[in-house]
């Protein structure tokens, strides 16, 4: 179970995030909703190490942990998926996926290998490894994406706007690829504008409103 305590984050003199406590179970899939501007984004950043807060406290499994020293938080949160997939252009897909765990976990490319391959065949994505991210559809950039911050092995999976640049037909695709992810084990947060997607997926809505 991840928990956040007394969560607070500023920017410029200005309170984004104010004393926010929250948690997030096991195999679960929390939404967080709400307007431009109420903090979405930069608590899955807090979250994911990618903004240092300026307090509160982060716990796996009643283990404290600090998410932006990756050395020690890499296996807990491996990463977000982004609504822009955040893919290296001049990368084949299968490179996309292997170049962190080789860089950051130190793993062998074999093992690397073997393990993306078999995640792009869990997704749909068999076939697809030596191709380049512009020679595939959105919801196949969203799909590997995906497969990248998996093949990090963590045990928590972020999204930020992962349907925001989707069709209707994609958006379902990404919603199915989610939902099958829990029945794996894996806990995800899901950072959307979109409430009928949130409640398409999600297990527990978190609304978040912007402070005044």
């Amino acid at each position: 179970m991840l928990e956040i305590k007394n969560l607070t984050k500023q920017f410029d003199g200005r309170t984004i995030i104010n004393d926010l406590s929250m948690t997030v179970a096991d195999d679960e899939i929390l939404a967080i909703v709400g307007p431009s501007g109420a903090g979405k984004t930069t608590l899955l950043r807090c979250i994911t190490g990618l903004e240092k807060p300026d307090s509160g406290r982060f716990y796996w499994n009643g283990q404290e942990f600090t998410p932006s020293d990756k050395k020690k938080s890499q296996s807990i949160i491996g990463g977000a998926v982004f609504q822009d997939y955040q893919l290296f252009p001049n990368l084949t897909v299968l490179r996309n996926i292997t170049l962190a765990p080789q860089l950051v976990k130190k793993m062998e490319s074999a093992e690397v290998t073997e393990e993306a391959l078999k995640l792009l065949k869990r997704l749909g994505l068999e076939n697809k490894d030596q191709l380049y991210p512009y020679q595939l559809s959105g919801g196949q950039k969203q799909r590997v994406a995906i497969v990248r911050a998996l093949a990090m092995n963590p045990k928590i999976l972020c999204y930020d706007e992962p349907t925001s640049a989707l069709d209707p037909a994609l958006r379902q695709e990404v919603g199915q690829v989610i939902t099958d992810l829990k029945q794996t084990g894996m806990t995800q947060i899901v950072v959307t504008h979109d409430m009928d997607f949130a409640e398409n997926v999600a297990d527990k809505i978190m609304r978040v409103e912007a402070l005044s």
